[in-house]
């Protein structure tokens, strides 16, 4: 099974309580394409760059089956870069700066050899840009899971709406789902998001793991309790590559197997934060992925004999 992805490819220049970073590979295409990897050796990369972005690190994609032919890099501008600086309980940040250069004016191109992808993961883009794949897509792909923030949803609403109507699962964050309903229960808020298109929706709850709802069927799975975090830009993407790319994999997209790829996303996400950047990522083994959802199972495991 083949899976295209569409996202940014980009610098970070990252600072944390543990220590900072100057610029360093990231982007939503970037982690999600990593993170997918792990499970399949078929996926096909839609973004753009400058050429300030290092030759070595797109063939490090390509050394991980990540097809490179519908990354356009553009002659004499520079790529997407964004700073920020983490508060001590990791879950605030501060914008220090985003420069969208490449990404203003982005046109994604979906090559020929491309079309046939199966699976379809719309990383955090203008809700415009995400449309243009769909439509330029010559048939729908088995799966579309989509990714988007807040930043859309107060400034381009109504294009948000129409992408939302056309994928199949939609993942955004716990405050995210608040503003998208208008609803503070997520329970409440869930049940109102699908019905605007999703089969499917993922919240994201960062340290407090992520929630699972199709239509009356809710499944919750906790976020792994670690010592130390570094870094969680990217744990998001992180997630959602880990949970497109387990699904890709199996050729499963039914409930019961979109759990297993909550846990998977979910080890990936923990292995995300454990470095700056993509790092971690980049280091990793079957067997660790499978030690660390071992980890999960034990978590939640429990025998109990009711009453």
């Amino acid at each position: 099974m083949s899976l295209l992805v569409v996202g940014t490819v980009a610098f970070d220049a990252i600072e944390t309580p543990f220590g900072k970073t100057d610029k360093i590979v990231g982007g939503a295409a970037t982690y999600i394409g990593l993170a997918a990897s792990n499970f399949i050796s078929d996926i096909n990369l839609v973004s753009v760059v400058g050429d300030d972005f290092p030759e070595k690190d797109i063939q490090h994609l390509q050394s991980r089956g990540i097809r490179t032919d519908g990354l356009q890099v553009k002659d004499g501008e520079k790529s997407f870069f964004w700073s920020g600086k983490y508060h001590l309980d990791m879950n605030t940040r501060d914008t220090l700066a985003t420069e969208l250069n490449v990404l203003a004016d982005f046109d994604p191109i979906i090559p020929d050899s491309y079309q046939d992808s199966n699976f379809l993961m719309l990383g955090n883009l203008t809700p415009q840009v995400q449309m243009s794949v769909l439509d330029r897509m010559n048939s729908r792909p088995k799966l579309v899971v989509m990714d988007t923030m807040n930043f859309w949803m107060d400034n381009a609403k109504e294009d948000l709406d129409k992408v939302i109507r056309k994928v199949d699962i939609l993942t955004i964050n716990d405050e995210e789902a608040r503003q998208l309903a208008d609803e503070y229960s997520l329970v409440k808020a869930a049940n109102k998001i699908l019905t605007m298109g999703p089969s499917y929706l993922v919240i994201k709850k960062g340290e407090h793991g992520a929630l699972l709802f199709h239509e009356n069927q809710v499944f919750f799975a906790p976020a792994l309790p670690l010592e130390e975090v570094f870094d969680p830009t990217g744990a998001g993407d992180t997630f959602a590559g880990g949970f497109i790319g387990y699904l890709a994999k199996t050729r499963d997209i039914s409930f019961d197997n979109m759990k297993r790829a909550i846990i998977y996303g979910s080890a990936m996400a923990s292995f995300c934060v454990e470095k700056f950047g993509t790092e971690r990522l980049q280091a990793l083994s079957s067997e660790d992925i499978e030690e660390r959802v071992q980890e999960f199972i034990d978590l939640v495991q429990f025998d109990i004999v009711l009453a």
